[in-house]
């Protein structure tokens, strides 16, 4: 069959500061190929509506999946569902993803009939069944994870071996077009799935039900020797968690003389528990890391349950500084804040070295938060759920709220972008353009076309056609955190007893 695995649009922060290649389209992408199908890649991050319908009309593929990983996405999925029906009716369109395996059930009901099924927790083994069954939809809802208008499979499964998976990096167009920040180009690779943690902002954890895997070291070494940009973005949740699988890779890296720029996302009291392992990757190439600080007050991190001390963020700032590495913060900004808390944060900020983002509190579905704030959203536009919108009533008037926020976020734009910063980043960005890499130079003049209160006032004014559902109580009592799993780790086996 001829299938077409696609990422949708890229929202706010991708028009600037990142686009990273779609990990997660090519690993389903790999495994369609595997089971022998003709198989395509295409991103609406790098590509327009128009190449996607012209790929539509021209291919006519038998399958097209999409991959919603962010909720914002989902309108834009819908719309494209119902016009690829139009066009297409015979073509088995499904989706499947981090967001899309939360709101499965609504999804379905908003594209009435477009969409033939959603696929819950991780793609890659379930993707060449539902290929199969293409042609017999009526069995689709048996498959694990799979829910139809019919009904809904099993419950999805975990993989069992991630040295099973490599993406379609082959088949993805226009790879020059994906960097975050300064490594322009970038790739994405995986070393771990999942996350011990459980913030109550998050739905890492849940989606895959507090589980944690990582690939063999020699797997990994042997993905970044096929990887041709010298920039390596590192996509796990939290980086390093297990010292030794830190080390061990870096020993295959090292042995195997692959030289690249690393970024990745760790914690703060991961990062001072094994030192030695960032201190090793320093050395191979680790120039960038992201620490969600998410707060700077211990009532802030409390709220947000972070399971960390205010004095082992700083402490760990101060190593990574220590070690030379360029750190990215991110602050959560919560609708409660007025303008004496939001000036706190800007004098914080520009005190500081770091680059200091500043993201909106969000309540998406798959998190605590979800749960326990959903019955005062000031908006249930799925668009507005990208982390730079308020989707809850803010104390500020909702105008002035996004003035102090963006006057806060001009933080980082004063500091590392635009005409202030240009020369402390020209020779960067020019050594960039005579390679005919252009994402970083463009971002540095962006900021003040993107982030504006008008245009972000403007779309809570847009018409809203699709509304997202909120939770149902639960039927029996008191919800638990595993209620929210998506994937739910096999049960440990017991030992026999002894004879």
């Amino acid at each position: 069959m001829k299938v077409l695995c696609c990422h949708p649009s890229g929202l706010m922060y991708t028009q600037i500061f990142l686009r990273l290649e779609p990990l997660g389209v090519e690993l389903v992408a790999a495994s369609a190929r595997r089971a022998g199908h003709d198989v395509r890649i295409l991103d609406l991050q790098a590509f327009q509506h128009a190449d996607y319908f012209r790929t539509v009309d021209e291919w006519k593929p038998n399958v097209i999946v999409f991959g919603i990983n962010y909720l914002a996405n989902i309108p834009e999925v819908i719309d494209l569902a119902k016009e690829t029906k139009r066009r297409l009716p015979d073509c088995c369109f499904f989706v499947g993803g981090h967001s899309a395996s939360f709101t499965a059930q609504e999804i379905l009901e908003h594209a009435a009939g477009a969409i033939d099924c959603v696929a819950k927790g991780e793609g890659e083994e379930i993707t060449p069944l539902l290929i199969n069954a293409a042609d017999d939809r009526k069995r689709l809802h048996s498959l694990p994870g799979v829910v139809t208008r019919d009904g809904e499979g099993p419950p999805p499964k975990l993989i069992q071996s991630l040295d099973d998976l490599t993406p379609a990096r082959d088949l993805l167009p226009k790879r020059h077009k994906y960097f975050i920040g300064v490594l322009d180009p970038a790739a994405s690779i995986e070393f771990t799935r999942g996350c011990p943690w459980d913030c109550v902002f998050c739905s890492a954890w849940t989606f895959y039900g507090r589980s944690y895997r990582k690939a063999s070291p020699e797997k990994v070494a042997e993905e970044l020797q096929q990887i041709r940009e010298p920039g390596v973005f590192i996509v796990d949740d939290v980086a390093f968690i297990q010292a030794e699988h830190g080390l061990a890779i870096a020993h295959e890296i090292e042995k195997r003389n692959i030289r690249k720029k690393y970024y990745l996302e760790t914690r703060g009291d991961v990062l001072l528990r094994n030192k030695e392992v960032f201190e090793y990757w320093k050395r191979l190439g680790l120039e960038y890391m992201f620490l969600g600080l998410e707060a700077l007050d211990e009532e802030g991190l409390t709220l947000h349950r972070k399971r960390i001390k205010l004095s082992t963020n700083f402490e760990a700032l101060e190593f990574a500084r220590s070690l030379g590495i360029r750190v990215a913060i991110n602050i959560i900004a919560d609708p409660d804040w007025d303008e004496k808390r939001f000036a706190v944060i800007r004098e914080w900020a520009m005190s500081v070295p770091e680059i200091v983002s500043v993201s909106v509190n969000t309540p998406y579905p798959g998190t605590e938060t979800f749960l326990t704030e959903s019955g005062r959203l000031a908006t249930r536009d799925y668009r507005l759920f990208d982390i730079q919108h308020a989707v809850l009533p803010t104390k500020l008037p909702l105008e002035r709220f996004y003035q102090e926020l963006v006057k806060t976020q001009q933080v980082l734009n004063m500091k590392h972008l635009g005409i202030t910063a240009l020369k402390n980043t020209a020779l960067i960005a020019a050594r960039l353009l005579l390679k005919g890499q252009t994402n970083f130079a463009r971002m540095l003049w962006k900021f003040n076309s993107v982030y504006h209160p008008e245009l972000q006032i403007a779309d809570h004014r847009r018409p809203v056609s699709y509304e997202m559902r909120l939770p149902t109580p639960p039927a029996n009592g008191e919800r638990k955190p595993s209620d929210l799993f998506v994937l739910r780790p096999e049960p440990a086996r017991q030992a026999p007893p002894p004879s």
